[in-house]
């Protein structure tokens, strides 16, 4: 989990519904390792309420009263290419997700609404997002069936649900004790689920390529 010790995560919230917005607010706050700098009932709010440079990550809502979610944050991360932005949506947006593909500086992330309202999956989304990661929604990870003839359609049972895992937010050693494993059998599986996706070590993040790649070539029951 956060490190109380270390800089708090700046973290903004962009929802526009009321009960949403302050059920999201109160957990955030609840978590010494978190700082929420406000939160924003729509898009105008946004803008004034988090210049560049004022949030390490946002929760932004696809659909606000005032604008599109998605707009906001491709103009939000253009402003501020550090900006870590988490979509939150009642509904499936993992095509969405594909869609802003590489036109950002850094890769989105998506929880559903009713999983971010669940204490351990938001804190370990923000958690894993703000280090790198990228975070895809557990419910949906879970019913998400490989497409055939793809890399991923390659990787062994085992293999896959550790990829599942790890698009999840979960540790190595997390992972590795969901599993009954041990966290070197975690990190091996890793290594040759690189290696059947043909990812390089060379690569910024292998992590998060191999999460882009299971979120490319599977689909959602």
């Amino acid at each position: 989990m956060m490190d109380s010790i270390s800089a708090p995560i700046r973290v903004g919230i962009v929802e526009d519904e009321d009960l949403l917005r302050s059920m999201l607010t109160d957990l955030a706050m609840s978590h010494p390792g978190l700082e929420v700098v406000g939160a924003a009932a729509g898009s105008a709010d946004a803008k004034t309420k988090f210049p560049p440079g004022s949030l390490d990550l946002v929760l932004m809502d696809v659909a606000l009263g005032d604008g599109n979610g998605v707009a906001l944050g491709v103009s939000m991360q253009r402003a501020d290419p550090n900006l870590i932005v988490m979509l939150l949506s009642s509904h499936d947006v993992m095509d969405l997700v594909i869609s802003i593909g590489e036109n950002v500086s850094k890769p989105w992330s998506y929880l559903s609404k009713r999983s971010s309202v669940t204490k351990d999956v938001l804190f370990r989304s923000i958690e894993a997002a703000s280090q790198g990661d990228v975070i895809l929604d557990p419910e949906l990870t879970e019913r998400s069936v490989v497409r055939e003839g793809t890399p991923v359609a390659q990787l062994s049972s085992a293999q896959l649900q550790v990829l599942r895992l790890v698009a999840q937010g979960f540790s190595n050693a997390t992972a590795a004790d969901l599993l009954g494993l041990s966290r070197r059998s975690v990190e091996n599986h890793l290594q040759a689920i690189y290696k059947v996706l043909g990812i390089s070590s060379r690569d910024a993040s292998p992590r998060v390529a191999a999460v882009l790649q299971f979120l490319h070539q599977t689909a959602r029951k």
